[in-house]
């Protein structure tokens, strides 16, 4: 999942200090980086999460994006996912800042406005053809970058797989989202609903993907994403036993 509607939370900025306080505080007590496996002191209370997670995916989730699929034509599919892509385009390019990757940063902010003009507001991707392919970085990322470990695994209720950084970031991200500012509640619902049935539609051929115990499948899996997106891509293919 990709967004959190905190329409209704102001957060200040001594409010997001004492965030990144209380996550140093928690990742310093409980991160060990000699530890090789997913550090998941939490597994009893996490399983029973995703175990929720999955039958209300199963549900409404999925269902739903299968009937997003199979009603919403793919080019205009294609140019929703687009559409969102752009916005995400903001937070990337604010975490490029906050971790002096210039050269993306100049690259990222390029890409949001020749899409967010040439390209209808993000719905073509016409900076890909300039060149100015899309990274990704988000403030999970960032706060990794200076340092921060990831801490325990949790699995959010909703959300899924993440970890105590990711999670904090989770919550800076969607502050950089300017959706949840909208003044129309009901688009600003809509586009959260439409963002999420997207996304979920996007993960259709990663399903089959999934063998032995979902859970551990999963937990890995994101744990080596997300390590491999802090790293730039400059990690060792090492998957882990499940």
């Amino acid at each position: 999942m990709k967004a959190v509607n905190l329409s209704t939370v102001t957060i200040s900025s001594r409010q997001i200090c004492g965030i990144v306080i209380l996550m140093l505080m928690l990742c310093a007590a409980s991160t060990s980086s000699a530890q090789m496996q997913t550090n998941d002191p939490w597994r009893n209370t996490n399983e029973q999460i995703f175990q929720w997670n999955d039958y209300f995916d199963s549900l409404i989730v999925k269902p739903v994006a299968v009937g997003y699929t199979a009603f919403v034509p793919r080019a205009a599919r294609q140019g929703i996912g687009n559409f969102f892509s752009n916005i995400n385009d903001i937070n990337v390019f604010v975490n490029d800042l906050l971790q002096f990757k210039f050269d993306r940063a100049l690259s990222d902010s390029g890409r949001l406005l020749v899409n967010s003009s040439l390209g209808i507001f993000g719905i073509f991707d016409v900076a890909s053809g300039f060149g100015m392919q899309k990274n990704e970085e988000d403030f999970g990322q960032t706060f990794a970058w200076w340092g921060i470990g990831p801490g325990p695994y949790v699995m959010l209720p909703v959300f899924g797989a993440s970890n105590v950084r990711d999670s904090f970031g989770l919550i800076l991200d969607t502050v950089f989202n300017p959706i949840q500012y909208h003044d129309d509640p009901s688009l600003r619902i809509s586009l959260f609903l439409l963002e999420e049935a997207d996304s979920r539609a996007d993960l259709f051929a990663l399903d089959e993907l999934i063998s032995g115990d979902r859970y551990l499948f999963l937990r890995e899996a994101y744990t080596q994403r997300r390590n491999y997106l802090v790293k730039d891509g400059l990690v060792e293919d090492d998957f882990g036993e499940f």
